[in-house]
């Protein structure tokens, strides 16, 4: 395999840009996903971000933008009859995998042998990798109250405004050695238009992170999650308002500080450094994924040349 293209991958807009560059570079892409927002529900393991990844690559994301293809919930119909709060819904088929997941954890795989079993079996080529096989969980204080991301994001429809996040277990946990190996060998490293506190936060906060990608020779370059100077789907704004972030390309830069050689964004985020490249960032279809994964990659070659 050639020197792989790095990916970091919160949900939507990490997923999109991973199916684009999956267009361009087949096996040689790997995502590395957040795995802060797992949660176990119904028996299950739920890893929402690298199952979001793993079906947008396999062509099986429902138009919805979560979930299976043309999935059913009968199971979930049938929890509620039977008087339980479902407030988190999956597909039956949905289900399945992350009872799959359940079971090869619970017979003593780590989350990264696991995930990339679920990845084979439906035939994605690239690699995706979660985080860490340590257990990290992002916190969200809101209205007084902590919560896990997925009861703020879900059970409270994220009304903000956000006071506080903390990233429970992550003093204990590492990056895997797959995910250094991968940093170490790139050819580039692109930080997908993901949530920066929620999203891309957890996977740079890890111990010798923010050091691997630093020494790594790969150019670094971020996508702005950002249309418009607005966010298109989920609380973006009020997580960038609570960490100090201003809402704009300037903002974007300043979250990953230090790291990046470059920023793919619709707007100048008038800084120096890094080096900002101007393109319309919508990805609403696979040539917008294409267009946007194509342009990150020249930004890429672009700084690396300029070293």
């Amino acid at each position: 395999m050639a020197a792989p293209v790095v990916v970091l991958a919160g949900g939507t807009g990490g997923a999109k840009l991973a199916r684009g560059m999956l267009d361009l570079v087949g096996e040689d892409l790997v995502v590395v996903a957040n795995t802060a927002d797992d949660v176990e529900l119904y028996g299950a393991h739920v890893s929402p971000d690298p199952d979001l990844v793993t079906f947008r690559l396999a062509g099986l994301l429902d138009e919805r933008g979560w979930g299976l293809e043309g999935d059913t919930f009968a199971v979930m119909d049938a929890l509620r009859a039977l008087g339980v709060d479902v407030w988190f819904n999956l597909g039956d088929r949905d289900l399945a995998w992350c009872i799959e997941r359940r079971r090869l954890l619970d017979g003593g795989d780590t989350p990264t042998a696991a995930h990339t079993a679920l990845a084979r079996a439906v035939g994605v080529a690239a690699r995706i990798l979660p985080m860490s096989d340590e257990l990290v969980r992002t916190r969200v204080l809101a209205r007084g109250e902590w919560t896990g991301v997925q009861e703020f994001l879900i059970r409270q429809q994220a009304e903000g405004p956000v006071d506080g996040v903390a990233f429970d277990g992550i003093a204990q946990a590492r990056p895997t050695q797959q995910v250094l190996d991968a940093i170490a060998a790139a050819r580039a490293i692109v930080i997908g238009p993901s949530n920066p506190v929620i999203s891309i936060g957890p996977i740079l906060e890890l111990a010798g992170m923010r050091e691997a990608i630093a020494a790594s020779p790969a150019p670094v370059v971020a996508v702005s999650p950002l249309v418009g100077g607005r966010v298109l789907k989920g609380p973006t704004a009020a997580f960038m308002a609570w960490a100090g972030l201003p809402l704009g390309a300037a903002g974007i830069a300043r979250a990953y500080g230090g790291l990046l050689d470059g920023l793919l964004a619709d707007e100048d985020a008038g800084v120096a450094e890094p080096r900002v490249s101007l393109l319309d960032t919508l990805m609403a279809d696979g040539q917008g994924c294409r267009r946007v994964a194509g342009a990150a990659l020249e930004l890429a070659e672009q700084v690396a040349g300029g070293r």
